[in-house]
């Protein structure tokens, strides 16, 4: 599975570093909020619930994205 070990409670900034190709798939739910400050400390789960996202449909589509080859 793609781009394991991304949970819910992680921060987006934290994401970010560990696994910077989710980043496309957080901007194509509507998370944006790539680069502002909240990012350091909003957690996956509260983006999604502040943008109406259902996490576990967030979390699909991060797991199911397609990795880089490595």
């Amino acid at each position: 599975m793609a781009h394991e070990g991304i949970t819910p409670d992680m921060t987006i900034a934290e994401i970010m570093m560990k696994d910077p190709e989710v980043v496309p798939v957080l901007l194509s739910t509507g998370i944006h909020c790539i680069g502002c400050p909240a990012s350091q400390g909003e957690s996956l789960a509260e983006a999604a619930m502040v943008h109406g996202i259902d996490i576990d449909d967030l979390m699909d589509a991060i797991h199911n994205a397609p990795a880089a080859a490595e």
